[in-house]
């Protein structure tokens, strides 16, 4: 439905209704084209004038709908009028309306409204990344900086990820700004970049440079480098971190992995114990490997090629070391199909040990087993990013160490096929955000990415205190 341009009577409403093919859902239609349209709030609000006068109320999906054009047009007192009828007349509101109120008042000068509503929100659920990215925002827009960091840190405690756009306006609101506890809680963020091992894109990265560079009498001057393959920074000389785990540091992280991960509460979800039993006489009869393949998820690196001359073509590029290989497959693969030809899959086979497991088993577990088990020379390869598993490590400390692991023994997808195991760089040094307290290097994409990468940048933001 195309919405009116101006306000309409009672009658050019109803007309309007009988025309439209489901009447019942008219006024959600209307209401979701005017926020598609970004109508005139006056428009809306005839309409709603129009459903009050004909029901004696206006239903609650109706009234978050209209709240979500005013929120989008911020027509700030029109966004507490709606407020006050909801509290009114329902006892709760969902998150949805409380993202909504809250994202609407927080940027205006009912700001402390926002933070209002988000304590009352937190009575009923737990508010929404948006709610306290809001208050954040709007906290640190009035240089209320201790408000900010409890709110991100209350964020934290809940689980709530914030986004890298809340992390970077911290350091862009307090440029310039003195104080020992506002820098300690700033390098807290950049050691949460390190411990989640993210890293920032180019605009961010400006931000901590500028912010570093504004700090009053510090003298802090950061410079773009690459560092060389030995892990020196050619602008300070120092050494970055080693990427290889010290033998006390890997036989902590595989054990506590074999225990909490492996036969931890999330292993079995997907596959039996008796399976996974002689998928463990399989490999200790067999140990140790080289590099360990999760086949399913390589078989559909490319999409156009049948899924067994994929799996096909990295067995015979990684054989060609002479490593010892562990294919972890699927039954299914050994019944004669169009993706899987019994002869190839021979022919695999006299290169590689293969383990079958069930169709329904998790392979992650598999994985990680006879990669650790091998030795800390084993590699694994995989498009997953095992992500699951980080979160069953009960401290940060084996978080940090895993992920470290994972960067080192990870083989990554190279867009170039015959490439296709270009030997994901194993770095001497260690690719996460790291400081010495007179020096930070950070690791920079230049391009914003949402989703979790274990692919290392190349560039660095190298800080020094001159």
């Amino acid at each position: 439905v195309q919405p009116p341009e101006k306000p309409l009577q009672a009658e050019e409403w109803n007309k309007l209704r009988e025309e439209f093919q489901f009447p019942e859902i008219f006024e959600e239609v209307m209401l979701n084209s005017m926020i598609r349209c970004q109508s005139p709030i006056d428009v809306a609000k005839s309409l709603l004038t129009h459903v009050a006068r004909r029901n004696g109320d206006v239903a609650y999906n109706v009234l978050v709908k209209y709240l979500t054009l005013c929120v989008q047009q911020g027509q700030v007192s029109e966004i507490c009028d709606v407020y006050d009828i909801m509290k009114g007349r329902f006892k709760i509101l969902e998150s949805g309306a409380y993202t909504l109120l809250i994202k609407g008042l927080s940027n205006s000068d009912q700001w402390r409204m926002a933070l209002t509503l988000l304590e009352e929100a937190k009575k009923i659920l737990i508010p929404s990344r948006t709610c306290y990215e809001s208050c954040i925002k709007a906290a640190s827009r009035h240089q209320e900086m201790k408000l900010a960091f409890e709110l991100y840190q209350e964020m934290l405690a809940k689980d709530v990820v914030p986004t890298l756009d809340v992390l970077q306006s911290f350091f862009n609101f307090s440029r310039g700004m003195k104080g020992a506890e506002l820098q300690k809680q700033l390098f807290g963020i950049l050691l949460y970049l390190r411990e989640n091992q993210i890293y920032p894109h180019k605009t961010f990265m400006r931000s901590i440079k500028l912010w570093f560079e504004s700090i009053p009498g510090e003298n802090w001057r950061g410079n773009l480098t690459n560092i060389k393959d030995s892990g020196q920074c050619p602008v300070c000389k120092h050494q970055l971190e080693d990427s290889n785990l010290t033998e006390e540091e890997y036989s902590n992280l595989s054990e506590r992995i074999i225990r909490d991960v492996i036969h931890g509460t999330d292993t079995f979800r997907k596959t039996s114990p008796e399976e996974f039993e002689a998928f463990q006489t399989f490999v200790e009869n067999r140990l140790p490997f080289d590099i360990v393949i999760d086949g399913l998820n390589v078989s559909h690196v490319k999409s156009r090629k049948m899924q067994c001359e994929n799996l096909s073509d990295a067995v015979n590029c990684l054989a060609k070391e002479n490593a010892r290989l562990l294919v972890l497959g699927r039954k299914h693969m050994l019944m004669n199909s169009s993706n899987w030809k019994r002869e190839i899959m021979k022919e695999m086979q006299s290169k590689a040990d293969f383990f079958f497991a069930e169709n329904i088993s998790e392979d992650d577990a598999f994985l990680l087993y006879a990669t650790l088990r091998s030795g800390k020379h084993c590699r694994f390869v995989t498009r997953d990013f095992l992500r699951d598993h980080k979160a069953c490590l009960p401290d940060s400390v084996t978080r940090h160490l895993f992920r470290k692991w994972q960067r080192g023994h990870q083989i990554s997808k190279k867009k170039a096929f015959p490439l296709f195991f270009s030997q994901q760089p194993a770095f001497r040094y260690d690719c996460v955000v790291q400081t010495t307290g007179d020096t930070w290097h950070i690791p920079y994409k230049d391009v914003f990415e949402e989703k979790y990468s274990y692919q290392v940048p190349r560039k660095w933001l190298c800080i020094q205190r001159k």
